[in-house]
């Protein structure tokens, strides 16, 4: 089976449908490739508690906004419906349990090899997210560790960690939203936070955070973060009094350069202040009933949560294509042509104004510039 589109795109999470609607919006054929059962899969496996870090009016799709009676940070449930709403207004159709295994070049088209055959088009956008591939880092003594180790990916509400003691690593957003979620319902928890970090408030003088950020995007990242540290100090406090380190890049140093997105604090520096959430160093190795930290320390915990992010290789999946990724293999050029004639990516890359309000413009830019490309190199595939 060869089924042929103007395009195949891969994934049918937030940037797929995005894609999906702008590129037929300008007349091409697509078809939508998503190795789970439902749109938007990813989302529905996030922990309950979860709510957008950006506001509503700045993290809708293109061409439909988020419904006026959402809150103004969403909820998981809600993003769900508005993907499903999304892909009901706009007709699209994924086809759904069908997973990428391959993409390679067949001639002038890309073929996308699946165990149900190829499909085959002169574009393919990889639209697969980056929450797909769980990091996990690993440490000595692992082996030896007779609690439960999860990532963060797992993780759902604090019920199953009632009376246990609980470390959660990393302080990212995962990480501080857990420990979060578990110190609010009484679970014994600590944060183990190895690096410097930013912390950001999610609103700034009445307005959500990504406004402020969006406002600045244009202007170089090292003068938007000295402009901004007074009042950011002003507005988180003192974290080192907290036993954090505040990392010597701003938050928007952090993002652009390193890819790493600072904590937007929705009530975890509370948690770190009253003790509800303890703070401690990084893990130097594991024992067999918890772990011992970078200055000696060692602790007992139950559980240990890994909110370590995700790092998803893309090389493995187009092994044959040469200059598009970097020495981690993701994208160099996300929402742009690639080396790669006919190639896109689309919210691959972590953005500082905000991931879906990115996506949403790489989409359109993408769908402008795969017309283009069927138009000049495949007559046959014309738009409609």
């Amino acid at each position: 089976m060869t089924p042929t589109s103007d395009a195949v795109i891969i994934g049918a999470g937030p940037a797929g449908l995005a894609c999906a609607a702008t590129m037929r919006a300008t007349g091409l054929n697509v078809a939508v490739l998503e190795k789970a059962d439902s749109v938007g899969a990813v989302w529905r496996h996030h922990y309950d508690r979860l709510h957008l870090h950006t506001d509503r009016n700045h993290s809708a799709l293109p061409d439909m906004a988020m419904p006026p009676d959402y809150p103004t940070y969403p909820s998981r449930g809600q993003m769900v419906a508005y993907l499903e709403s999304y892909a009901e207004r706009f007709n699209i159709q994924p086809i759904f349990s069908v997973e990428v295994a391959r993409i390679r070049r067949d001639g002038a088209l890309w073929r996308a090899e699946t165990a149900r055959g190829a499909f085959t088009a002169p574009i393919v956008v990889v639209a697969s997210g980056i929450a797909c591939s769980p990091y996990r880092p690993s440490w000595p003594g692992e082996e030896n560790y007779r609690g439960a180790t999860i990532h963060s990916s797992e993780y759902r509400n604090p019920a199953p960690y009632a009376g246990k003691r609980v470390l959660v690593v990393g302080f990212g957003n995962s990480g501080g939203e857990i420990a979060l979620d578990l110190a609010d319902a009484g679970v014994d928890v600590a944060l183990a936070v190895r690096s410097p970090v930013q912390v950001l408030p999610r609103d700034l003088l009445g307005f959500p955070i990504l406004s402020w950020a969006i406002l600045y995007r244009r202007l170089p990242a090292r003068f938007v973060d000295i402009i901004n540290a007074p009042i950011l100090r002003l507005a988180v406090g003192n974290i080192e009094s907290l036993g954090l380190r505040r990392a010597a890049k701003g938050p928007r140093q952090m993002v652009d350069e390193d890819g790493r997105i600072p904590l937007i604090d929705i009530g975890t520096l509370a948690k770190i202040r009253d003790g509800s959430i303890k703070i401690r160093g990084g893990i130097d190795r594991f024992v067999s009933d918890g772990v011992v930290f970078t200055g000696g320390t060692s602790e007992k915990f139950d559980v240990i949560i890994l909110a370590t992010g995700f790092r998803p290789d893309l090389r493995k999946l187009l092994p044959e294509v040469d200059g598009v990724f970097d020495r981690h293999g993701m994208p160099r050029v996300t929402g742009r042509p690639t080396e790669a004639p006919g190639l896109y990516f689309c919210g691959q890359i972590t953005s500082p104004t905000g991931q879906l309000r990115e996506i949403g413009i790489e989409a359109l830019r993408i769908a402008d510039s795969a017309k283009a490309y069927v138009r000049k190199s495949s007559p046959h595939f014309s738009a409609r």
